[in-house]
């Protein structure tokens, strides 16, 4: 199965699920946004978003495929880019954190590691970059696809609440714990081809 998570661009942003592709939850502020979609405007709101962050910070997601069909796809960004994240009771992300905004994998393609390899992913881009963390507001109360990551989710793949709340924990990565992430995988590998190896060596042909 060949997996591959790919930079968002204007090019792609077409293999995002049409009602993502439309929604400007994050990228507008609460009244922008509503106008926006009164507007039937969304879609065109939401392409200009994605063309100005890629112009003046670069890289804000990546795209999901496996065998080449996008599963999946994840948008990140400093919290200037991000003004319904100054709405939330656990706001302000850290001045030192990129907010991971959202997240999204088809259901048929949960379960089997990817929602880790996406963070990772995240992770090494923005060390790259020069940052030290991401925080997302989690979503404490989760039970159907919406706008926020579910706060059990980032717990899973390493996150940790630093603001508490009842229904929008603010929660953070350090993103120099995810370098061991790299060293366990590597070891894991290398155990797996070793018995695979000597496996090989002791059975007859």
């Amino acid at each position: 199965m060949g997996r591959q998570l790919v930079p968002l661009t204007l090019d792609n942003l077409s293999d995002l699920p049409g009602r993502c592709r439309a929604c400007v939850f994050w990228e507008l502020d609460p009244v922008s946004g509503e106008a926006a979609v009164r507007a039937g405007r969304p879609e065109v709101e939401k392409e200009s978003w994605i063309s100005a962050v890629l112009l003046e910070w670069g890289s804000c997601g990546r795209v999901v495929y496996v065998d080449e069909k996008p599963v999946g796809f994840v948008l990140y960004a400093p919290p200037a880019y991000v003004p319904r994240s100054f709405a939330f009771p656990t706001s302000p992300v850290s001045p030192d954190a990129v907010q991971l905004m959202t997240a999204w994998l088809m259901p048929e393609y949960q379960g089997q590691g990817l929602g880790r390899v996406i963070v990772q992913t995240v992770a090494k881009d923005l060390l790259r970059r020069g940052f030290k963390a991401i925080e997302a507001f989690g979503d404490a109360r989760w039970s159907a696809p919406a706008c926020l990551v579910p706060a059990d989710h980032l717990v899973s793949v390493g996150f940790k609440t630093v603001r508490p709340h009842h229904s929008y924990p603010r929660m953070r990565l350090e993103l120099r714990s995810t370098i061991s992430w790299r060293v366990d995988v590597e070891r894991a590998l290398d155990q797996l081809l070793g018995a695979v190896q000597k496996d090989r060596v002791l059975r007859p042909l």
